[in-house]
């Protein structure tokens, strides 16, 4: 250390001084203001990038909301079109079955008068064949000899053999 002291100059020290304190002036005005404005700006646009993703996420989360909305929108819907497609299905079968048992019907209903219009028309042709061999069987009499009764008589019983009534 003394030898520090020893070698100490009073001009070199105050010119040092000097350039320490010009260096510090011109480092002050044309390095540190331009470097602080670099870093202030650098803060800023971190702080509105930072900003920026919290606004981002914000929307990310009403747009969320907004889709489970509309989601749980359309699934209501879709299940209100289901129950109503049902409902409407279930009309259809009801009035097809509807429709059907009254065809049923009309149909019974025509095959039974069907049946009792051929029932009466075989009943009149019964008739009719009836009338026939009934004057068939008067034919045959008159054809026959008159006079005698017992003959008659055998001639109205054979007739009546022949003739089945079941």
């Amino acid at each position: 250390m003394e030898k520090l002291l020893n070698d100490f100059s009073v001009g070199l020290f105050f010119w040092q001084t000097l350039l320490f304190v010009v260096l510090l002036f011109l480092l002050r005005k044309y390095a540190w203001k331009p470097i602080l404005n670099a870093v202030n700006e650098r803060e800023d646009s971190i702080k509105d990038a930072l900003n920026s993703a919290e606004e981002a996420k914000r929307a990310m989360a009403e747009l969320k909301s907004s889709n489970e909305t509309l989601l749980n929108e359309a699934r209501a819907e879709r299940d209100a079109m289901l129950k109503e497609a049902r409902t409407v299905k279930e009309k259809m079968i009801a009035d097809a079955k509807s429709k059907a048992s009254e065809d049923a019907e009309k149909i019974i209903t025509a095959a039974k008068e069907s049946i009792q219009h051929e029932k009466m028309a075989a009943l009149t042709e019964l008739k009719n064949q009836v009338a026939v061999l009934s004057i068939e069987i008067a034919e045959k009499i008159l054809k026959d000899e008159l006079s005698s009764a017992d003959k008659q008589k055998a001639i109205i019983d054979n007739v009546v053999k022949d003739i089945n009534l079941n």
